[in-house]
């Protein structure tokens, strides 16, 4: 099946959203959270991620991303399939989980894993304005949510570490930014 957002520019820098599949509020628990994490910290260290803005919200995540090694496509590719491995092994060890036997029925379809929607609606990143377009969008994505009054108080996001104020949970490559950009011209 085509989606209408594929990446075209393999090593070029990308807006990426991944949604839970039924828009399920799994991230609502940090031992799924911290499996999210290292899977992408897994993939900056091994495959070449960069990651220059994120957020991940109780039913989809956000990034801002490029790759300098493998292509970008591969990469979200085995970052969902991974992932979607994991937490539902992780759902179904976990005693404590209050809804495990409706995620799992939900999750495990037909002998496999149906974790994430299909897709992950990349859009590339050609210009500064479309890239602050999308990195407040990111940012402010736990305000329009209701969870916190300040995006800097949202603690899964990069938003804090953009405004100087804390370390996040991933590595960003915002040393990075205004070469990737400065490469870029608006097309017209």
């Amino acid at each position: 099946m085509g989606y209408s957002y594929t990446i075209k520019n393999q090593y070029g820098m990308h807006f990426i959203t991944c949604t839970v599949h039924q828009w399920v509020d799994i991230f609502t628990r940090t031992d799924y959270i911290a499996i999210l994490l290292d899977s992408i910290r897994f993939c900056q260290k091994r495959k070449g991620l960069k990651v220059y803005a994120w957020v991940i919200m109780s039913n989809h995540i956000h990034l801002i991303v490029s790759s300098t090694q493998d292509e970008l496509s591969d990469i979200i590719r085995d970052l969902k399939k991974f992932t979607s491995r994991q937490i539902v092994q992780s759902t179904e060890a976990n005693p404590k989980e209050s809804r495990k036997r409706w995620l799992l029925w939900l999750f495990k379809k037909d002998n496999g894993v149906c974790f994430w929607e299909e897709g992950y609606h990349g859009e590339e990143i050609l210009t500064q304005s479309f890239f602050n377009t999308k990195l407040n969008y990111i940012h402010m994505n736990p305000v329009r949510a209701g969870i916190v009054d300040k995006e800097e108080d949202y603690v899964n996001s990069s938003c804090a570490e953009h405004y100087g104020t804390r370390m996040g949970a991933l590595e960003l490559n915002i040393d990075l930014l205004p070469d990737i950009l400065d490469r870029y011209k608006p097309i017209r």
